[in-house]
């Protein structure tokens, strides 16, 4: 007689905590924003390693402050991230893209995100005063310029808001290289200008792409108010700012001036076929991948060399 493979008997109280685990994961990436509190990390990192480069310092005798730059600045961003959910509830109700949020759900109340985000942004505060003044001024203004100035302010009323918001998205390398050495320096100084000016294409394309949803939660981007013409022309202009920049820093390394020269002018390629394309949802998303993966290159590319 054939004998009958055992099965495996499924415990329901075992699956239910599974999910419930699967489930609070995702509401917590959801809700911190994770690729974008990632993204925001490599600059910080960025700037930290350079300083150390130009002012010839041993990142083991700085290892510690390290720590603290990294914990310290990654809290303040992810507290500044809770309280932009917390205050754009109602906008994420409507968007398609942040429907799910565990705001807007109600799986996390918003009293909740609130304290969190109030919580993380002190204590990161708090983690930056034990590096250097200048990098908690950095982190502060960080902080104040997204969820003041850009959340609370300029986001609903204004197109002026990807500027206004770029600013706090531009100081993250001022944070990691004010926690070595002073900012008064042109690196420190080219790599703000080249996250300030990255930012606003990036986010023009995410509004492009998205410029209904804006539209119907009253949100003042730039594509809903003036159209994709200006947009589309915009973009190029930004892109074509970015040109130059890595030749003020040519004391880096003549690889990193090639790379970033290869890269921009890709993008600006890119750019410029917008204004000849009949599919500008699609063409959007391209521009925004190439973004992402600008901003990742550039960086890396900018540590990697301060290690040859």
């Amino acid at each position: 007689m054939k004998k009958s493979s055992p099965q495996t008997i499924s415990n329901p109280t075992t699956n239910l905590i599974e999910q419930n685990k699967t489930s609070l994961f995702a509401d917590l990436k959801s809700l911190f924003k994770a690729i974008v509190l990632i993204s925001n990390i490599l600059p910080v990192i960025t700037g930290f390693f350079l300083a150390l480069y130009f002012t010839n310092a041993s990142f083991l005798e700085h290892w510690e402050v390290f720590l603290l730059t990294i914990v310290g600045s990654t809290s303040v961003m992810a507290g500044a991230l809770l309280l932009n959910n917390w205050y754009d509830v109602d906008i994420d109700t409507v968007m398609e893209r942040t429907k799910n949020r565990p705001t807007v759900t109600g799986t996390i109340s918003l009293k909740t995100v609130l304290v969190m985000g109030i919580t993380l942004s002190v204590l990161g505060l708090i983690l930056l005063s034990f590096t250097t003044i200048e990098a908690l001024v950095y982190g502060l203004l960080g902080w104040f310029t997204y969820v003041l100035l850009y959340t609370m302010w300029s986001k609903r009323r204004y197109t002026l808001n990807t500027v206004i918001g770029s600013i706090s998205g531009a100081v993250t390398p001022l944070i990691g290289w004010a926690a070595v050495d002073s900012t008064f320096h042109i690196v420190p100084i080219i790599l703000f200008l080249i996250l300030f000016i990255w930012q606003i294409p990036h986010t023009f394309a995410i509004a492009i792409k998205k410029c209904d949803e804006y539209r119907a939660a009253g949100v003042a981007m730039l594509p809903v108010v003036h159209g994709f013409e200006i947009t589309k022309r915009q973009m190029a202009i930004y892109i074509a700012c970015l040109l130059p920049l890595p030749f003020f820093i040519f004391s880096l390394d003549s690889i990193f001036i090639i790379i970033a020269t290869i890269l921009t002018t890709g993008w600006l390629v890119l750019g410029m076929i917008g204004f000849f394309t009949k599919d500008d949802l699609r063409w959007a998303h391209w521009m925004f991948l190439y973004s992402v993966n600008y901003l990742m290159v550039l960086f890396l590319t900018m540590i990697v060399v301060t290690l040859f």
